[in-house]
């Protein structure tokens, strides 16, 4: 498979993810929460992920991921808190989901870009091309 296949058949994996967590009722999480960070173009190139209500960006559709930018954790007493990626360390502690996800995307690396298909380790492999 071609570099040019492989980054088609990513882009189908991760909009297939957003679709999932954008059709979702509030099971898995907060409907407005998928809406913020959907709305933020950066993140909409990332595979998203959640995990107990947290939702995190991988720039990888496989595990183990790469996670970037930050966590965004489910709102409590009216704030939403945002760690790092991998739950390391506090980004800040914001009013609203779009602060929150404006806070994840300005933390992104430099040339942060689409999700590549594979795992963390095809993340390093295409740094070093």
């Amino acid at each position: 498979m071609t570099n040019d296949e492989q980054d088609r058949a990513a882009a189908e994996l991760v909009a297939a993810q957003w679709s999932r967590l954008l059709e979702d009722d509030g099971e898995i999480v907060d409907p407005a929460t998928v809406r913020a960070a959907h709305a933020q173009p950066r993140l909409r190139q990332l595979f998203p992920g959640v995990s107990h209500g947290v939702m995190f960006f991988s720039r990888c559709t496989g595990f183990p991921a790469a996670q970037v930018g930050g966590q965004v954790y489910p709102r409590r007493e009216g704030r939403v808190w945002v760690r790092g990626p991998l739950g390391v360390g506090t980004l800040g502690e914001v009013d609203t989901l779009e602060e929150a996800f404006a806070l994840v995307v300005s933390s992104l690396p430099e040339g942060c870009g689409p999700a590549v298909l594979g795992d963390a380790n095809e993340v390093r492999r295409r740094q070093g091309d």
